[in-house]
């Protein structure tokens, strides 16, 4: 059984307003498994390619074709609790390489497990996740512009293609812990 419990703050890179989650999750994951509970959280559906930097070290599923250039860490093998092993450790988290998605990873707390809680979960956070393949940070400032702006040219369009009832201000941390508690990566009729 876990001894502790890492409480992280998730803030995703280049959005204003800030987009960002809280959550706590079990001190002896792998960095694999760590990166689904992150798409879980932030409300990312998966499927993409996603890397891990700290301290000068990358992380992340290893090539199947085993190209000799990559000098990368395989994610699996390394634990959250030994890269970032105290409070205040940071680390980049980046998702979907073709979008550029950064995120901020930060220790805020180490904590005893408490046996009454039932991990992973989100305590809180801000704002509704960009929508899969939207451009990136530069994509999604376009996107809510011609969502606000009935006069765009592109916003009957991008209103369209939207997920049904999406709200770029609304977040809600108990969908995010059931998101983070499901398999990944989710299929392709996610919206």
């Amino acid at each position: 059984m876990t001894a502790t419990v890492h409480t992280l703050k998730i803030t995703l890179r280049s959005m204003k307003p800030p987009i960002w989650r809280r959550i706590e999750v079990a001190s002896d994951v792998s960095l694999a498994e760590l990166s689904d509970l992150l798409e879980g959280a932030m409300g990312w559906m998966g499927g993409h390619l996603h890397a891990f930097e700290a301290d000068g070290t990358t992380y992340e599923r290893p090539d199947p074709d085993g190209w000799p250039f990559r000098r990368t860490e395989d994610e699996a093998k390394h634990r959250l609790g030994k890269v970032l092993g105290k409070v205040g450790a940071t680390m980049r988290w980046d998702y979907d390489f073709g979008d550029g998605w950064q995120h901020n990873v930060v220790v805020e707390a180490i904590e005893p497990l408490d046996p009454a809680v039932e991990y992973p979960r989100c305590l809180a956070g801000r704002r509704a996740c960009p929508p899969e393949d939207c451009g990136g940070p530069w994509g999604f400032e376009e996107l809510l512009e011609a969502i606000a702006d009935h006069a765009h040219p592109r916003h009957d369009e991008l209103t369209e293609w939207l997920p049904p009832g999406y709200d770029p201000a609304e977040f809600d941390p108990e969908q995010a812990t059931e998101d983070m508690r499901a398999p990944r990566p989710l299929t392709d009729d996610w919206w």
